[in-house]
C-alpha cells in the first residue's frame, strides 16, 4: 500500500511503513497540484507554474514526473497531457480523503498541520499564491468535517465523544467564535462547567487581543447548559405540546422571537415527556430553524438541535421533517461558507424531497451556494426552478428569496436590466407577504441599481430605508450590505472621509456574529479595497487584501479571490493579475471579464 501524506510534513509509505523521499520541493508541489487540480492541468501549464527559470521547462517537468513516478510506484499513474492522475486500490492520498469525503472522520484527528508545511517556492509567485489558497481552503474543509462531526456526537448525547473534534476545531481555527461555542457546549454537556467557563475566558481574551470584540453572550450561554436536563419542564401531554409548536410558530412569524423559542423548548419538551417521536422531531426542526433564522450568534446551537431533529424524525420515519432539517443545515454551512457539508447536506435533502414546496426551497439554498461561488449558470438554474416550483405551490415568500438571490446574481454579472426586473418582483412580494425581517436585502439591491442607473435621490432613500430597518432587526447582514451602500453614495459624491467611516460601519455590522453571512463580509471587505485603491489609500487597502485573500480562499469565493489577485496587482504584484486571469477562466461573468481586460 502507498500513502500519500501533503497535510503536515509530506511523506510516501511505501509497503511496510518504509518512506520515500522526494527530491526537491517542486516535486511535492507538483503532486499536490496533480491531486487537488479540478481538471487534468496540462503540460505546457504545469511547465510554465513551475519551471519557468529552466532552461528547458518542459524537460525540468518530465523529469520531475519521472522523480515522482519512481516513489510512488505502480499504484499512482501520472499520464497523458494533460495529465491524468489514477490512484489504484492500494494507494491513498490524505488530500482526496478530505476532498471526496471518504474516511473515517476520526482520522481527521491525526491530521496535523497544513498542506505542504514548511515547503515555499518564492520563485514561483504564482504556485505561491495558489498553495497560500489551497492551504486557507483544506483547512477550512477540515474544521468543518470537525464541526460536523462534534455536532452530531453532541446531538447523539455523546458530548464527551466530541469534545477531541472540537478542539481540533478550535485549534485549526481559533479566532472563530463558533468553535469556541462548540467545545464549551460539549464540556458543559460532561457536566465540567468549571472547564467550560475557563474555555469561555480563553475565548473572550482572544478575541479581544486578537480582533478587539466582545464574544457574543451565547458563548456563556453554552457554558450553563448540562447533561441530561429538559429544555422546560413538561406540562401536559400532546394536546400541550401541539399548542407549544403552534404557539412558537406563530409568535417567530410575528417577530415575537423571544416568545416564540420559549414556546418551541417547550414543545420539544413535552414531546419528550408524552413520547411522541414525531411531534418531537417536528418541534426539534421548528426550533433549530427559529435558532439559526430569527435570532443571530445562535448557529451552533440550531445545528445540533437539527441533528438531534434528523434522527429522530428518521427513526419515526417522518420524511418531512428530516427534509426540513437537513435543508436547514445546508443553510448554516453555506452562510458559513463550508462547502463541501453543505454540499453533502444538500443533496441527502434531495435525494428525500418529494413535494414541489420542498424541491422549491432546496433549489434555492442550491442557488445561493452556487451563486456565492462564482457558478451562475448553475446559480439561475438552480434559482429559476426554484422560483417556478414555488409559484407553483403557492410559497410567495420562497418565491421573494429565490428571485433576490437571482437579482443579486444578475447584478453581480453587470445584467442591471435583469437585475432590476427581478429585484422589483422579489420586492414586491416581499412588501406583499409582509415580510419585514427581509425587506433590507432587496431594498439594498434595489438602491444599488438606483444608484447605478444615476437616480441618486432613490439610492439614498433606498440605502437609508434598508439601514434603518436593518439596524431595529439587528440583522448583521443586512446592516452590512446597507452600510456599504451608504458608504458607496459617499464615495461617489467624493467624501472620502464619510465612505471610510460607513465601509468601516459595513465591516464591523457584517462580521460581528459568529454565524455570518461570510459572502456579505467578503462583498464589503471588496468594496472597501475599491474605494481605497480609488483614491490611492495603499495603506488602508493592504490589510483589507490580506483580509480578503484569506477569507475567500477559505470559503471557495473564487469571483472573490479573483478580486483579491486584482487588488493584489494594483498594490505592485506583478504576477497576481496573470493569477486572476486564469482563476477566471472558469467563472461565467461578464463583468469580470471586463474587468479583467
Amino acid at each position: 500500500m502507498t500513502r500519500i501524506r501533503l497535510m503536515g510534513l509530506p511523506g510516501i509509505e511505501a509497503g511496510g511503513g518504509m518512506a520515500r523521499v522526494l527530491r526537491g520541493r517542486k516535486a511535492w508541489v507538483l503532486l499536490a497540484y496533480l491531486l487537488l487540480a479540478d481538471r487534468p492541468p496540462s503540460r505546457k501549464r504545469l511547465a510554465e507554474l513551475l519551471f519557468a527559470d529552466a532552461d528547458d521547462p518542459l524537460g525540468a517537468l518530465r523529469w520531475t514526473l519521472a522523480e515522482l513516478r519512481r516513489n510512488l510506484g505502480a499504484g499512482v499513474v501520472l499520464t497523458g497531457d494533460p495529465i491524468v492522475t489514477t490512484l489504484g486500490t492500494d494507494a491513498s492520498a490524505d488530500v482526496l480523503m478530505l476532498t471526496d469525503g471518504s474516511g473515517d472522520p476520526a482520522t481527521l484527528l491525526d491530521l496535523g498541520g497544513e498542506l505542504l508545511e514548511g515547503v515555499q517556492l518564492p520563485s514561483c509567485p504564482e504556485i505561491e499564491s495558489w498553495l497560500l489558497a489551497e492551504r486557507h481552503r483544506l483547512s477550512s474543509m477540515i474544521e468543518a468535517k470537525l464541526r460536523e462531526a462534534a455536532v452530531s456526537l453532541v446531538a447523539s448525547g455523546q458530548a464527551k465523544e466530541a469534545i477531541p473534534f472540537a478542539s481540533k476545531a478550535v485549534s485549526i481555527n481559533p479566532l472563530e467564535q463558533g468553535n469556541h461555542e462548540l467545545l464549551v457546549r460539549c464540556l458543559a454537556l460532561t457536566g465540567d462547567r468549571p472547564a467550560a467557563l475557563r474555555q469561555v475566558a480563553v475565548c473572550e481574551d482572544l478575541l479581544r487581543r486578537e480582533l478587539a470584540i466582545a464574544a457574543s453572550p451565547a458563548l456563556l450561554a453554552a457554558s450553563t447548559v448540562s447533561p441530561g436536563s429538559p429544555s422546560s419542564p413538561a406540562l401536559s401531554g400532546r394536546a400541550a405540546a401541539m399548542s407549544q409548536l403552534e404557539a412558537g410558530r406563530a409568535a417567530i412569524g410575528a417577530g415575537a422571537v423571544d416568545a416564540g423559542i420559549q414556546c418551541l423548548r417547550r414543545a420539544v419538551a413535552e414531546a419528550e415527556h408524552c413520547n411522541d417521536a414525531v411531534l418531537r422531531g417536528r418541534a426539534l426542526s421548528a426550533l433549530g430553524s427559529a435558532l439559526v433564522h430569527a435570532i443571530r450568534g445562535h448557529d451552533e446551537e440550531g445545528a445540533i438541535v437539527l441533528h438531534e431533529a434528523i434522527q429522530v424524525a428518521t427513526q419515526a420515519g417522518d420524511r418531512a421533517t428530516s427534509v426540513d432539517a437537513h435543508r436547514e443545515l445546508a443553510f448554516v454551512e453555506v452562510q458559513a461558507g463550508r462547502r463541501s457539508t453543505a454540499v453533502a447536506w444538500l443533496t441527502k435533502a434531495r435525494e428525500l424531497a418529494e413535494t414541489d414546496a420542498e424541491y422549491a426551497a432546496i433549489l434555492g439554498v442550491q442557488g445561493m451556494n452556487s451563486s456565492d461561488t462564482g457558478d451562475y449558470p448553475a446559480a439561475f438554474e438552480h434559482l429559476g426552478e426554484s422560483v417556478e416550483l414555488a409559484t407553483k405551490c403557492g410559497n410567495r415568500r420562497q418565491q421573494a428569496w429565490s428571485l433576490s438571490i437571482m437579482g443579486r446574481a444578475h447584478l453581480l454579472r453587470g445584467e442591471q436590466s435583469q437585475a432590476a426586473a427581478t429585484v422589483q418582483q422579489s420586492l414586491e412580494l416581499v412588501r406583499q407577504e409582509r415580510w419585514i425581517a427581509f425587506l433590507p436585502w432587496p431594498q439594498a439591491l434595489n438602491a444599488e441599481l438606483d444608484w447605478y442607473a444615476g437616480d441618486l435621490e432613490a439610492a439614498t432613500d433606498g440605502f437609508e430605508q434598508a439601514w434603518v430597518l436593518s439596524c431595529q432587526l439587528n440583522d448583521p447582514c443586512w446592516e452590512g450590505m446597507a452600510a456599504r451602500g451608504l458608504g458607496l453614495l459617499s464615495a461617489g459624491r467624493g467624501d472620502d472621509a464619510g465612505a471610510t467611516s460607513w465601509l468601516d460601519q459595513a465591516a464591523t455590522r457584517s462580521s460581528r456574529e459568529p454565524d455570518r453571512y461570510q459572502w456579505v463580509h467578503a462583498h464589503v471587505l471588496d468594496t472597501a479595497i475599491t474605494a481605497a485603491l480609488a483614491r490611492d489609500d495603499e495603506a488602508r487597502a493592504r490589510p483589507l487584501v490580506t483580509r480578503l485573500t484569506a477569507l475567500a480562499a477559505r470559503c471557495e469565493l473564487r469571483e472573490l479571490t479573483v478580486r483579491a489577485n486584482l487588488h493584489q496587482a494594483r498594490l505592485g504584484d506583478p504576477k497576481a493579475a496573470t493569477t486572476a486571469r486564469h482563476l477566471a477562466t472558469t467563472i461565467n461573468n461578464p463583468a469580470l471579464t471586463t474587468l479583467l481586460r
